[in-house]
């Protein structure tokens, strides 16, 4: 295949810094000069990557980081620092030329074909296809899996946050303060907002990857006030009359009139609450979204969000919620959208009902279900350690194979059958049923015909002879396409928002119950009836003949 759409260093986005040719592990560099010294310079192999296990008890993954692979073979070169070290690391007892040979080497004769990234994968089914001379195929292994490991363990598992809160609802990623480092928390925010999250906290990846920066104060802010005179400034403009609104006066009379109408006293309220809010409500008064948790939601958080929000009003300006961090956010959350009904009606302001609740607060998939179930008002969930240290499965597991070497194919035998590897150069081909879904996932030969749409297809399990089943599939589609090829990039990475939108497109090719969070149907990977022949006719000549005495 020929690389028709070609890109120069110039136009792909920047390369994390971090990610380079010694971002590696030692063995693959002791391999890589053990070939060099056996003579295999000119060898050509092909390796796989792929994983054996959906993650966080499901039924799917989410395939990511496609693009930052590509950036990596584009600009992989080991500079003179990076030789120096190697010569002063690994043995003295390697041969300088070797050395020579690290320091021109670069990825032009690797070929990469993969899945696009944002589509839903399978056990089995390798993400990418890494074809090439040996050595820097070889090479090339810990860097790729670091690269696709994470980035699609964490697309999945905002993708099940997503599924879970359900469409209507905004989702928030907030957890650049518990991530795993700051490298971990970029990527985390990045590969959150393709999984389906529609913003971060995260400034720094607000401007890499342009995702939506969102967030309001914390509990300091609101401490740090004690009374109405920390208020140095007690003025706001009118936004459309520029008259000066005394915004002080405004919501202390407010607060007073409010408390009858929701029952709460002023004295009961926090009046260093009160000045934080109008301090921020001065600051920000077109994005007023304040945290109302910090002493007492129903005794003082919700009163003086009203009273600086109806002050705000006075002035021409419109407030738009509060965040929740603690306590019982099924009732809390209904407790403030009745206030807002309240409020609304009392004053004739129908927009206040549609004020927006974003609850935070140790946030998980569970969570999630449970405040349905309770019948929660919250618009919007700010979610942070459980999704981005993905604390139920911190690790997908993908792992990268060879499966030919010099045109002939390679199996790794396990006493654990999960662990035995479908040799040799393979396509792979999603299969859709007559409602539209997919139906299975078909790995053939490369030299096998590719399936044809109404054409009657043998699908097999790898390694149990009985399970297998004809498909007759209404649509048939490649996974593979080849993104790198003769030194360049073929195909242009997508902005992260196509990418996103792939997400979802993917996802709803799968029916409802392999997507369920509780006991989904597993999708089906089978093999072609030729590699399954393939398979076992390899495994019986690579497996040792035992001898019973």
């Amino acid at each position: 295949m020929s690389c028709d759409h070609l890109l120069n260093n110039k136009e792909m986005a920047r390369q994390n810094g971090i990610v380079q040719p010694l971002l590696t592990d030692l063995y693959q560099i002791t391999m890589a000069y053990a070939y060099w010294k056996s003579g295999k310079v000119a060898d050509t192999a092909v390796f796989d990557l792929f994983f054996r296990t959906n993650p966080f008890q499901g039924e799917f993954t989410i395939f990511a980081g496609l693009e930052e692979c590509l950036k990596f073979l584009e600009n992989f070169h080991y500079s003179d620092s990076d030789i120096e070290y190697l010569v002063q690391t690994l043995p003295a007892n390697i041969e300088p030329e070797f050395f020579e040979y690290l320091k021109d080497l670069t990825c032009k004769d690797i070929k990469l074909s993969a899945i696009e990234e944002g589509s839903v994968a399978f056990p089995r089914v390798p993400l990418l296809r890494v074809e090439g001379p040996l050595i820097i195929a070889q090479i090339l292994e810990t860097t790729l899996l670091t690269l696709v490991n994470f980035a699609s363990l964490m697309a999945t598992n905002a993708a099940r946050y997503r599924m879970v809160a359900g469409k209507n609802i905004s989702l928030l990623e907030f957890g650049l303060r518990r991530a795993q480092g700051p490298d971990g928390g970029l990527s985390a925010s990045k590969y959150a907002y393709i999984g389906g999250f529609d913003g971060t906290s995260n400034v720094l990846a607000g401007k890499m990857f342009d995702i939506p920066v969102k967030g309001t104060h914390a509990h300091s802010f609101v401490t740090s006030f004690s009374t109405l005179d920390d208020l140095h400034s007690v003025i706001l403009r009118h936004a459309e009359t520029q008259k000066q609104c005394n915004l002080v006066e405004l919501a202390v009379e407010w607060r007073r009139r409010l408390s009858a109408v929701i029952d709460v006293s002023p004295e009961e309220a926090s009046d260093g609450e009160l000045a934080a809010l109008i301090s921020y409500a001065q600051a920000f008064p077109s994005g007023f979204l304040a945290l109302v948790d910090t002493y007492d939601v129903k005794r003082s958080g919700l009163l003086n969000f009203c009273a600086v929000a109806l002050a705000l009003n006075d002035c021409g300006y419109k407030a738009v919620g509060i965040r929740i961090d603690s306590g019982d956010l099924a009732y809390l959350s209904v407790l403030a959208r009745d206030t807002f009904h309240q409020v609304a009606e009392q004053f004739q302001l129908p927009w206040f009902t549609n004020l927006t609740i974003v609850a935070s607060n140790d946030i998980n998939e569970e969570t999630i279900l449970s405040l349905h179930e309770q019948g929660h008002a919250i618009d919007c969930f700010g979610i942070g350690t459980h999704l981005v240290t993905c604390q139920r499965q911190p690790a997908l597991g993908c792992v990268y194979k060879l499966v030919e070497i010099n045109g002939q194919p390679r199996i790794k035998l396990s006493q654990d059958v999960g662990k035995v590897t479908i040799p040799g150069h393979k396509e792979a081909y999603r299969l859709f049923g007559a409602d539209g879904h997919a139906l299975i996932d078909l790995l053939q030969r490369s030299l096998e015909p590719a399936p044809e749409v109404g054409q009657k297809v043998l699908c097999r399990h790898p390694f149990q002879e009985s399970k297998r089943a004809y498909v007759i599939p209404s649509k048939v589609e490649h996974l593979y396409k080849v993104y790198w090829k003769d030194g360049r990039i073929c195909i242009r990475p997508k902005p992260l928002v196509e990418v996103r939108e792939r997400v979802q497109s993917s996802l709803r090719t799968l029916r409802q119950d392999i997507k369920r969070n509780l006991n989904p149907t597993p999708y089906k990977v089978a093999v072609s009836d030729d590699l399954y022949t393939f398979i076992h006719e390899l495994w019986l000549q690579n497996a040792p003949i035992g001898e019973l005495s």
